[in-house]
């Protein structure tokens, strides 16, 4: 595109540049582009389109005008050059402020940048020194609230409820705010120089506004990259607690410019109880608020607590009405096996899952406890060290979330309640009060029978999908080919509910086996009890219950899960991996992707050489030298140096590489997620912003303190009157419109 751009303005002298060069120290004016090229739909950016190309130019008329035959261009300035245009520009505009003022509406001038176009820069007139003084200080509070979110410090200091009557303190924006100000600031010194100590210095509206910007440009950043990509897909992880209220973290995948695959932080969501208005806002959001279009969106994939499972479906399902091609998947990140027991819709498997991840997380809290753990293992697996081992192992890895979990759990039920018992009855000092408290009520929740059989009932249902689910988090060929084992894996499962009499006998056995070694009772559930009031049945037997209850409504949801999540669309996508040499080989380049890519065909660049191009694909790695490796990962095949010689097989394998059920090969390309488990892990509940998580999630990001200064004068013209007025803190008695 850079290319076509310097060949129609006709210059020659920047055909050597590179694409890198041209948008750093070139810009091309806006009145060069038909109006039809420009979209206008974000009030922070003005974009072009995707085939802009600029027509209009008068490419004679500069011979006449030897004072224009020396074209503008973007010098970088050093600082001491900055500073004195900087001053220049101040003494002219003191001379000159009452012209400014008429002038500054029609002597604004838009450019747009020659890379993407989607920067719109202004010339304007000089600024007056109190517009100069204005700009001034609000990029210093804007470079504040960037710090605060990068290094993760709340916006509200001390707790006012904690303080004594009559007694300020500053939040901690006005304490930075303070300490820039003692450190020289003269801008925010001669703003504030006369004002009250116990004023804010900026109000808690304004900030919110502030932050509000500060957000969406840093988003944008990431967003340019996702429009320039054209594909991507959508990800969400577990509903979080942001301040009291429940919001969806949202990422996004696509390839970069180097053909990296990325998974980034873009935002959170506010949750909604009701999963239709849910699906709307989700809708709203990303495509009106943020500018994505989900024309371009090839994939969505939720990971979703116990519980919510049943509302995240309905959004899928209705961003698939309105876009088919957006793929419905499971994600890279999350087992299948666990995935499919947190969708499970029964209240008894999302109070087990609760329970288990509460075991996890107090063993993990605590060292010595993992050392109590590791002793009664030792007692336990005398005979049996190697196993004992490797459960001391997993017991020190997140172990929650492994494709084998229940049959870890079952493993170690005896050895964690033993352990637990251990803690809450010591009547040393050893443990605090809090460890030893919920150790007996972990002790208590591990030991009750409704517990013990929904984990046996789980590990042996899922028992069928486990080695399917591992193969689909292995090597791109095990994703392959696991898509090929989706049958059988439904055969087996549809022949357990045929015969669920039999297979339920065989593990409630199995569970009442375990509840003898624990020595607990084998009973029907106290609320199942209590609800009959009377009216007992004597032939509901513990058996029948857990059948009708549990078994047979799991087996079902399970079955029925797979076909949704491995739709039609999804086996084709995967059976599209045959692009990759490897599987290729495998296949002894024997494979037939045109049939399977027919659902990609409008994402080509020319379709109609598809055939011609896989031919040539495959013979190249069939007759390749014996020294070659086939490329193993689709990574490795978008990296080859002759990829852009064969364009339809690199635009699929970047369709196909961006599919969440795919992992990212390379990890410093999916930090957006660990990030977001860092922020909401060192970030109390109470003190999470969804502004400063984004700040603080991408702190790397660029960002332009110009651009937000720009739109928040645009924004709220209203607030930027330069007046003596400032809003009193919450300690002072005036009111805010005194």
């Amino acid at each position: 595109r850079c290319q076509r751009w310097v060949e129609n303005c006709r210059r020659a002298d920047l055909e050597d540049k590179t694409p890198d060069q041209l948008n750093k120290h070139y810009r091309l004016c806006a009145k060069h582009f038909e109006t039809s090229m420009i979209c206008r739909s974000s009030p922070y950016r003005t974009v072009l389109r995707d085939n802009a190309v600029p027509t209009i130019f008068d490419l004679t008329s500069h011979l006449n005008n030897p004072h224009s035959r020396h074209r503008k261009r973007i010098k970088e300035l050093s600082e001491d050059e900055i500073r004195t245009l900087k001053q220049q520009k101040i003494e002219e505009a003191f001379e000159r402020e009452q012209a400014t003022q008429e002038l500054n509406e029609s002597n604004e001038q838009n450019t747009v940048s020659e890379e993407g176009g989607e920067e719109q820069e202004e010339e304007t007139v000089p600024l007056t020194l109190e517009e100069r003084e204005n700009k001034d200080y609000l990029k210093s509070l804007f470079e504040i609230l960037i710090l605060m979110g990068k290094q993760n410090i709340p916006l509200d200091g001390h707790n006012m409820d904690e303080l004594p009557e009559g007694i300020f303190t500053s939040d901690n924006f006005q304490a930075l705010l303070e300490y820039r100000i003692n450190a020289g600031d003269e801008v925010l010194r001669k703003r504030f120089e006369m004002t009250a100590v116990n004023l804010e210095y900026c109000s808690k509206t304004q900030q919110k506004q502030m932050l509000e910007i500060c957000e969406s440009c840093v988003r944008e950043e990431t967003l340019r990259e996702v429009r320039d990509s054209h594909f991507f897909s959508i990800v969400t992880d577990e509903v979080v607690d942001i301040a009291g209220e429940e919001h969806l973290p949202v990422l996004v995948r696509f390839v970069d410019d180097s053909h990296n695959l990325r998974e980034e932080f873009i935002g959170f969501l506010p949750y909604e109880a009701d999963p239709e208005i849910l699906a709307v806002k989700f809708h709203t959001t990303v495509t009106e608020k943020w500018g994505l279009n989900m024309e371009y969106c090839r994939g969505q994939a939720y990971i979703v607590s116990s519980g919510f499972a049943s509302k995240m479906k309905v959004v899928a399902t209705r961003l698939l009405e309105k876009y088919p091609q957006a793929v419905y998947t499971l994600c890279s990140s999350c087992a299948l096996n666990m995935w499919l027991a947190k969708s499970v819709p029964v209240v008894g498997v999302s109070i087990a899952l609760g329970t288990i991840e509460e075991v996890c997380c107090l063993f993990n809290q605590s060292p010595q406890l993992l050392v109590e753990l590791d002793n009664t293992i030792s007692v336990l697996f005398q005979n049996n060290e190697e196993k004992g081992n490797e459960l001391k192992e997993i017991c020190r890895s997140q172990w929650t979330g492994r494709h084998d979990t229940f049959e870890v759990l079952v493993d170690l039920m005896q050895a964690l309640v033993l352990c637990l018992d251990a803690v809450s009855s010591d009547s040393s000092v050893r443990w605090n009060n809090f460890i030893a408290g919920r150790a007996f009520v972990l002790s208590s929740a591990l030991t009750d029978f409704d517990f013990i059989v929904t984990i046996v009932i789980l590990k042996n249902v899922l028992s069928f999908t486990r080695a399917f689910g591992k193969n689909l988090q292995g090597q791109t060929s095990d994703v392959f080919f696991a898509a090929s084992s989706l049958t059988a894996v439904l055969h087996s499962l549809n022949e357990v509910m045929e015969n669920i009499e039999v297979y339920h006998e065989f593990w409630f056995e199995e569970a009442t086996n375990l509840a003898t070694k624990l020595d607990v009772q084998i009973k029907l559930p106290g609320k199942f009890r209590r609800a009959q009031q009377g009216n007992w049945n004597s032939e509901v037997t513990s058996e029948n219950y857990y059948k009708d209850i549990l078994s047979v409504p799991t087996v079902e949801h399970i079955i029925q899960e797979l076909k949704d999540i491995f739709s039609e669309q999804h086996l084709k996508a995967l059976k599209c991996l045959s692009l990759v040499p490897s599987v290729m080989g495998q296949l002894k380049f024997n494979t037939s992707e045109e049939h399977h890519a027919d659902m990609y065909k409008n994402d080509l660049p020319n379709p109609d050489t598809l055939s011609a191009e896989l031919h040539c694909w495959r013979i190249k790695w069939k007759h390749r030298g014996k020294d070659i490796e086939l490329p193993a990962t689709i990574y490795e095949a978008l990296h080859l140096p002759d990829i852009k010689f064969f364009p339809n097989v690199y635009a699929l394998l970047k369709v196909l590489c961006i599919l969440p059920v795919m992992k990212v090969e390379n990890e410093k390309y999916e930090i957006g997620r660990k990030r977001l488990k860092a922020y909401l892990k060192n970030t109390l509940t109470e003190q999470r912003s969804s502004n400063l998580a984004l700040l603080n999630i991408n702190f790397d990001i660029k960002h332009d303190l110009d651009l937000m200064v720009d739109t928040y004068i645009k924004l709220y013209p209203d607030k930027v009157e330069f007046q003596e007025d400032f809003i009193p803190s919450n300690n002072s008695e005036v009111s805010e419109d005194a």
